[in-house]
């Protein structure tokens, strides 16, 4: 399995045994990255390559400092799963995706 970005085609792809298996579709402004919608190829899905490429793609846009709105469901529902991410998106945002701040106490 392989993650790679591909800046022109605004987009990350995971590729398993050199096969196009899905994508993150995404684009950025302002230094903020909204990531817009996902597709796994129905063949790869239910092996968990989704999850692996939006934990790639999340993990590659904190090295490059930007903030991020995940406009797509699936990125939003990985961010609430895995709160180590939630810092990724702008604390003034995080209501608006229903996601907690998780440096709040109640």
């Amino acid at each position: 399995m392989d993650v790679t970005d591909n800046p022109g085609e605004g987009r990350y792809d995971v590729t398993l045994d050199g096969k196009l298996a899905g994508s993150t579709f995404y684009h950025d402004h302002n230094g903020i990255r909204s990531f817009t919608h996902t597709e796994i190829n129905p063949a790869y899905e239910g092996h968990g390559l989704g999850s692996q490429l939006i934990r790639a793609a999340l993990d590659d846009t904190r090295t490059r400092a930007l903030a991020v709105l995940p406009f797509c469901p699936f990125v939003r529902a990985f961010i609430e799963k895995h709160p180590e991410y939630v810092d990724l998106v702008p604390e003034p945002q995080r209501a608006r995706f229903q996601l907690a701040d998780e440096t709040s106490s109640g």
